[in-house]
């Protein structure tokens, strides 16, 4: 299955897993903890590659700028993500704790 940058899957795709994901629910529970865990470290590497990369750059072991460059800029789509993420998921709990019951 094809994914995107930092392992967050293509639109074209997303019908089709819904269909995947909701049989994995019926198999097992989906741990929402292990998911963010391992989209977290999935940044955390492209963070690593993208600056071993740069090192590798500066040292001259490489001298491809486009590998780095692509490199730099998972690293930073992935981060703009996570974080957006992030900021909807305090904003969602944000707002359940202003309900009333």
């Amino acid at each position: 299955m094809p994914e995107g940058i930092g392992g967050i899957n293509r639109p074209e795709n997303i019908s089709n897993q819904q269909g995947v994901q909701k049989s994995k629910q019926n198999n097992s529970d989906v741990d929402f903890k292990e998911l963010l865990k391992n989209a977290i470290e999935s940044v955390n590497e492209l963070q690593k590659q993208a600056d071993k990369l740069s090192n590798d750059f500066a040292t001259g072991k490489i001298s491809s700028i486009h590998e780095v460059i692509i490199a730099a800029e998972k690293a930073s789509l992935s981060l703009r993500l996570t974080t957006e993420v992030r900021n909807r998921i305090v904003e969602s709990f944000r707002e359940i704790m202003r309900m009333q019951i």
